[in-house]
C-alpha cells in the first residue's frame, strides 16, 4: 500500500476502459492529446490479446483507479541483460505527492526483478520538470548521450517497403 493508502494491483480485462481514460488524461497533461489515438480494442489486444505486448498495474484508492503504469520486458543486448521498459506512469492530479507514483514505480521494479531483469528504463519529457525531480529523488540516472528515435505510420511502412524491396 502506498503512503496515501493506494493499493497496487495487476490490471484485468475490465480495467481497459479505465486505462484508456487515464492514457488520454496523461496525453492531455503532456499537451499531446491530439496525437493520442489509441482505441479501446487496440489497448485491450495489447494487454490481453493472443500475444500480449505490455502489462499494466493500477493504483486504487477507495476502489477508484488513481494511477497506472504500463511496462514490458525486453533484452538489452549491449549489456547482455534482461530489462524492463516503463512505457507510461500516471497518477491523477488529486493523488500526486501522496506516494502513489513511488508505489507504482516500486511495483514495476519488483516485477522487473521477479522476471529476472537487471535494468529498468523509461523516458520522460524534457519539459516535465516535476517528473524529472521525482525520478531524480528516487535515484534515477539520466542518459543524455543518445536521442530517442521513432518511425511511425507512413514513415515506418515506407522503410519497411524499401527494406523488403532491397532484400
Amino acid at each position: 500500500m502506498a503512503e496515501g493508502g493506494a493499493m497496487i494491483r495487476a490490471a484485468v480485462e475490465s480495467d481497459t476502459p479505465t486505462l484508456l481514460r487515464m492514457i488520454h488524461a496523461l496525453a492531455a497533461h503532456e499537451q499531446r492529446a491530439d496525437t493520442c489515438t489509441v482505441t479501446q480494442p487496440a489497448l485491450h489486444d495489447a494487454l490481453f490479446g493472443a500475444r500480449p505486448r505490455i502489462e499494466a498495474i493500477i493504483a486504487e484508492q477507495a476502489g477508484e483507479a488513481v494511477g497506472f503504469a504500463l511496462h514490458f520486458g525486453y533484452f538489452s543486448p549491449s549489456v547482455g541483460v534482461p530489462a524492463t521498459f516503463l512505457e507510461l506512469l500516471y497518477v491523477i492530479p488529486e493523488q500526486r505527492g501522496r506516494g502513489t507514483g513511488r508505489a507504482l514505480l516500486q511495483r514495476v521494479a519488483q516485477i522487473a526483478v521477479e522476471q529476472g531483469a537487471d535494468r529498468l528504463e523509461w523516458g520522460v519529457m524534457k519539459r516535465n520538470e516535476p517528473a524529472i525531480g521525482f525520478y531524480a529523488r528516487l535515484g534515477a540516472t539520466f542518459v543524455d548521450d543518445f536521442f530517442a528515435c521513432r518511425l511511425d505510420g507512413d514513415a515506418l511502412r515506407s522503410v519497411a517497403d524499401r527494406t523488403l524491396a532491397a532484400s
